[in-house]
């Protein structure tokens, strides 16, 4: 069975996603989950569904322990699911080609550093755009420049606030991102 290990800083409302999707269909199993945030929701998750977790700091990440520790959980897949960090060049090169984000635009616009949640939202209402969206793409070096897998894309209301575009942009998320997960488990048989 292909392991899987989530990355998250935040609520953990994509893993949730991700775990309840492989749990139903038994093709994978989330094995870890990794968190830069003491207080984070996705680590009240991992608890409620007894799986392992992690808390690094910014000293220690990108380190040998962790890529270790990473390692003995043998990952097909290392998924960052809301992860605000930047993913350390041992980290990305160790698990070449293995790790996917998702960002919630329509990469290339809209990413890089402090590119995330709202800030990204209310970026796009500014904008006056159209459409908005999610990016599944792998990730290299350079915040959301990784080869894309993936993109969706939703309707943007004149009059949306970023908690209502938000919204939307979650349920893409939560439908699509545990599917290409799988589809990339199935399509290069990590």
């Amino acid at each position: 069975m292909h392991s899987i290990v989530i990355f998250a800083s935040g609520a953990g409302t994509n893993a949730a996603a991700i775990i309840a999707h492989f749990k139903t269909n038994g093709k994978a199993k989330v094995t870890l989950i990794v968190s830069n945030k003491t207080d984070a929701g996705v680590l009240e998750i991992a608890e409620k569904e007894e799986m392992p977790f992690l808390v690094v700091d910014k000293k220690t990440f990108g380190e040998t322990l962790l890529i270790e520790q990473l390692k003995d959980h043998e990952p097909s897949l290392i998924v960052l699911a809301g992860f605000l960090w930047k993913i350390p060049s041992p980290i990305i090169h160790e698990f070449h080609g293995r790790i996917v984000n998702i960002h919630p635009a329509l990469l290339p616009g809209y990413g890089g550093k402090g590119m995330y949640g709202h800030n990204v939202h209310n970026a796009v209402i500014a904008a006056k755009d159209a459409e908005s969206g999610i990016t599944i793409h792998y990730v290299n070096e350079v915040y959301d420049e990784g080869n894309i897998i993936l993109q969706a894309r939703c309707k943007v209301d004149a009059n949306d606030s970023a908690e209502e575009l938000a919204n939307r942009i979650h349920k893409l998320e939560h439908f699509y991102y545990p599917r290409v997960i799988e589809y990339l488990l199935l399509e290069k048989d990590y």
